[in-house]
């Protein structure tokens, strides 16, 4: 019992930066945003409680509305595409051995750290309507490209396009877990006649199901709380005046605007307290799904 106990404490040590941490910078804000969220505060003066008064005000405010549609349809559109990229990307790299196969991880990974904001201004570059690379290239194969930063259809598939740019972590997670798909398994397939797309779908997706739910839960999550790029893109000081365009207005950038622009910081805290919701909702139906289609090695789905 002693060394048991020596041996907890010795864990809750490891684990005490964390805890310390996660108290600090997570529980007391996300407290501290509770209480302000029934609050008119504008951080020049005492918060002054206002009941539900900004819940209400989310319910009325088209902006709100028009960000959060604009947002879960980008995430619509990118997270199946970034899975779908990143699944056939590690599928070649499966192929890849020796030296090379180090090489094209590296390659692969190495815009995942390449700062968001140098995406933005890259998206300005690359898919700017008249000079852009992306219509350039277009034009060579006699496609008249889209107005891509200022034609509303057009902002969210090129943002997503940009995004595929640093997909190297997920690519990374599937590798990983294609390299566990037992061989056995492939020949046996093989052996009773299944084709490629069979083996792929009775084989493989199968046995990597659980790193795509978590990829899936993951990618939805980053994609809702998206930020950075249209930002930078659309309301970056250089940009706002040419390039802003409502169908970028995703709704972090309006929650940052009414916190940091127009110091409604009760009115924001709302906001991150509805996108909170809206995150657990979305993840709770798809781990709810995902008892369906999560193929565990106890044999339990």
């Amino acid at each position: 019992m002693k060394r048991r106990t020596r041996e907890a404490w010795a864990a809750y040590a490891f684990l005490s930066p964390w805890m310390i941490g996660f108290v600090i910078f997570m529980a007391i804000p996300m407290v501290a945003s509770l209480v302000l969220s029934f609050t008119d505060y504008d951080a020049l003066r005492s918060p002054e409680a206002v009941g539900w008064a900004n819940y209400q005000r989310l319910i009325e405010d088209p902006a709100v509305r028009k960000s959060l549609v604009n947002t879960l349809v980008y995430t619509v559109l990118s997270v199946p595409a970034t899975m779908a990229v990143s699944l056939a990307l590690a599928a070649l790299l499966t192929r890849a051995a020796g030296r090379s196969a180090g090489f094209f991880r590296t390659v692969f990974y190495l815009p995942e750290i390449t700062p968001k904001v140098a995406v933005g201004v890259l998206f300005l570059i690359l898919f700017n309507g008249q000079a852009g690379l992306v219509n350039a290239v277009l034009g060579l194969v006699g496609i008249d490209g889209p107005q891509w930063s200022t034609d509303g259809p057009w902002v969210k598939p090129g943002l997503v396009l940009m995004h595929l740019w640093s997909v190297g972590s997920t690519v990374v997670i599937y590798l990983a877990a294609l390299r566990g798909v037992p061989r056995e398994l492939y020949e046996a397939a093989e052996l009773d006649g299944a084709s490629a797309w069979q083996r792929f779908r009775r084989v493989t997706v199968p046995m990597i199901s659980g790193a795509l739910f978590f990829t899936l839960i993951v990618q939805t999550i980053a994609a809702l709380q998206s930020f950075d790029e249209a930002y930078t893109a659309f309301y970056g000081s250089a940009a706002s005046a040419t390039y802003s365009n409502d169908a970028a207005l995703f709704y972090l950038i309006y929650l940052f605007q009414q916190a940091f622009e127009f110091l409604h910081l009760g009115y924001a805290s709302a906001m991150a307290w509805l996108l909170f919701v809206v995150i657990l909702a979305i993840t709770l139906v798809q781990v709810r799904l995902s008892r369906r289609f999560v193929y565990y090695e106890g044999g339990d789905r």
